[in-house]
């Protein structure tokens, strides 16, 4: 595959463009919410419009890549950026909040292509592994940043342009995202005939969808014990277990479950669930920590950080992975996962701004950052390259999963503390009995928190602080977990990837 310098140049570019809104709309939504609440004047049914996007996105991703394995890259790319157009327009028109849901589906749909197919075609356009290595470090990195920077740009937009424009603005980087992709790319087709594998995809999203509604919905809309909640996971386990019966008779499986027999992918694969775990929760109760328990105005004291810093951690591992085997570096991240959960479990109440920024670099470069590049190439390196749709989509596809557990996990965790902290304390400062479930929510401290009496407030800035101490306790025990399956996934390393004639070649 002879690339020119420029077309590549220009793919890449292309590539970017796409990842970045694709990762930026996971969590540049979560900050408008109240607006949206006030335009369509509805609570009940907006966190739907969160939640739709990740169901939609999560559930397909494993799809796309398998037909980009089977169809081609450039085809099923342009159809998923097409819809994410599609729904992103939409979006910035609907006129209620079901429609804004619906369209958030579409949107959503088309996300689902993007993530893998971003890193497959990079794996097919650099021919040498380090060097497909180290772009995709720098695809990591851009993941990364906007899923922690989604929630800062969305607000300043919403506030300065409108709600709206945080999908309107979609429109033009994907056209031009499209334009390049189809005078830059140009993809060789097979000549043989694929079979569809339809029962397994659909199993496959029937038990994406159940799992993921269960966990959105554990410990907040209904209790775990629930008849809700025991259906949804017994109808995961059911269709879970269906649709491995159906993939080991399948002709092209839409998830090949022969590839797990590799350490490396099976461990990878866990670890990353993990590191979801972790990303996620941190995304979720830092930003609470810093403006409700340490009262700053908002939580930039974090995220800037933690963004840089995994941005260098992202880069700095791809460029590792040329003189590293992936084991110690996969350790390495679980072994920073561990320890900065610990720092978490520990920070106080009256934490300084240093000590912060302190710790989120420790996050970012360390916990976080490293596998946004080591886990794709890790996998991408051990399995077959006819795969390697697929296996683009496997990472990303188990980070979803793991994040979406850790934090419902992890809210879960929180409340419940924070409930039994304030019910504890709640005669000795004053609050009445009939407030104490008014006032064990974390929303009211970033909102309200000036209006609290002085005494009260830092009575529950400190029961949050310790109920958000206890919820790192969950990031410590999957960091292990994570490290000790590091321990075991074998001596690959990046130069040992055999970098066969991929069955739908791109070129330039």
């Amino acid at each position: 595959m002879n690339q020119s310098g420029s077309n590549k140049n220009l793919i890449v570019l292309a590539m970017a463009l796409g990842l970045l809104m694709s990762s930026l709309d996971n969590t540049i939504v979560a900050s408008c919410i109240n607006k949206l609440s006030e335009d369509f004047n509805v609570f009940d049914k907006i966190s739907w419009v969160f939640t739709a996007y990740m169901l939609a996105s999560t559930s397909t991703m494993l799809v796309f890549g398998k037909m980009s394995d089977l169809f081609g890259r450039k085809m099923f790319y342009l159809i998923g950026i097409a819809l994410f157009l599609i729904g992103s327009a939409l979006c910035g028109i609907a006129q209620n909040v079901d429609q804004l849901i619906w369209f958030r589906v579409i949107q959503g749909i088309g996300s689902g292509a993007l993530f893998p197919i971003s890193f497959t075609i990079i794996y097919t356009i650099f021919s040498d592994p380090k060097d497909a290595a180290k772009m995709s470090g720098v695809f990591g990195a851009i993941f990364g940043l906007s899923s922690v920077a989604g929630p800062q740009l969305g607000s300043f937009i919403a506030e300065h342009l409108g709600w709206r424009w945080n999908f309107y603005i979609n429109v033009p980087i994907g056209l031009a995202s499209m334009l390049v992709l189809m005078v830059a790319l140009k993809e060789t087709r097979s000549e043989r005939k694929p079979t569809i594998d339809y029962l397994g995809t659909l199993f496959l999203i029937v038990t994406t969808v159940s799992l993921m509604l269960a966990l959105e919905w554990g410990g907040k809309d209904y209790a775990w014990s629930s008849w809700q909640e025991i259906g949804l996971f017994a109808a995961a386990a059911l269709f879970g277990t269906v649709f491995i019966l159906v993939e080991r008779r399948a002709a092209e499986p839409v998830l090949p479950l022969t590839i797990f027999k590799n350490r490396m992918v099976l461990g990878t694969s866990i670890i990353v669930f993990c590191q979801g775990v972790l990303m996620f929760s941190a995304i979720t109760y830092l930003p609470i920590f810093t403006v409700a328990v340490l009262g700053h105005p908002n939580s930039n004291g974090v995220l800037t950080p933690m963004m840089a810093s995994l941005i260098c951690g992202a880069i700095l591992f791809g460029f590792l992975q040329s003189k590293f085997a992936f084991r110690p570096l996969l350790m390495v991240s679980m072994i920073m996962t561990v320890i900065v959960s610990l720092l978490l479990t520990l920070v106080s109440s009256h934490a300084s701004g240093g000590y912060m920024i302190g710790l989120m670099i420790l996050l970012g470069v360390g916990a976080v950052g490293p596998l946004m590049s080591v886990a794709q190439n890790a996998v991408a390196a051990n399995v077959d390259p006819k795969y390697m749709g697929v296996s683009s989509s496997i990472v990303g596809f188990w980070r979803s999963i793991g994040g979406i557990m850790g934090a419902s996990i992890m809210a879960t965790i929180v409340n419940n503390n924070l409930g039994h902290l304030i019910a504890d304390g709640a005669g000795k400062v004053g609050i009445p009995a009939d407030q104490i479930g008014t006032l064990a929510n974390p929303e009211l401290l970033m909102r309200a928190g000036g209006t609290i009496p002085p005494e009260i407030r830092e009575f529950l800035q400190g029961a949050l602080a310790t109920a958000i101490n206890h919820g790192f306790i969950l990031s410590i025990c999957v960091g292990v977990i994570g490290f000790v399956t590091a321990m075991f996934v074998g001596s690959s390393r990046l130069q040992a990837a055999k970098r066969q004639q991929d069955v739908s070649p791109v070129h330039a």
